[in-house]
């Protein structure tokens, strides 16, 4: 089984990177989707995603409980999860223990059988947001992405379309 977490900034190319690792896995893949349509520039954005990845894909909609529906859909085609960062969002949102979480997620990955490929997205290169809210998700982020590229066999920075092995 094999962990691929692919991070990079908005607009980097991650999204279609990932895709194209979890389609090199045999069977069917299965596309766990972490975005909510809450608004039209949202739905917009899902849809766009849907188009370019053509109807070939199971599709699951977990904003919140990850872990369960990766061990739910676990011995089939690679799970691509997009995106690691709108969970840890839902997770703050919901007011949810996202520590304890990411630590779950962290610890289930060895005891999947399936291929699992993350996207995240890398908050912490910019500037030091100037409130306190965006200062506790890029440092949760920071958090998350490490404990999960810890867990990982593969990490990938991608930047302008362009993958960078990391691990």
């Amino acid at each position: 089984m094999a962990v691929i977490l692919i991070t990079g900034g908005a607009r980097s190319g991650k999204s279609r990177r990932a895709e194209t690792r979890t389609r090199a896995f045999p069977g069917q893949p299965v596309y766990v989707a972490t975005a909510e349509a809450l608004d039209a520039e949202m739905e917009a954005r899902i849809a766009t995603h849907r188009a370019r990845r053509g109807t070939d894909w199971i599709e699951r909609e977990v904003p919140l409980d990850l872990v369960p529906a990766l061990v739910a859909t676990d011995g089939g085609g690679a799970r691509l999860v997009d995106c690691l960062t709108l969970w840890l969002s839902n997770l703050m949102h919901a007011a949810r223990d996202w520590e304890r979480e990411v630590t779950e997620l962290a610890a289930a990955l060895p005891r999947l059988g399936s291929p699992v490929v993350f996207v995240t997205n890398e908050v912490g290169l910019g500037i030091v947001p100037d409130n306190a809210l965006a200062r506790s998700f890029r440092d949760a982020a920071g958090i998350m992405n490490q404990t999960i590229a810890a867990a990982a066999d593969e990490v990938e920075l991608v930047v302008a379309g362009l993958p960078m092995k990391l691990k």
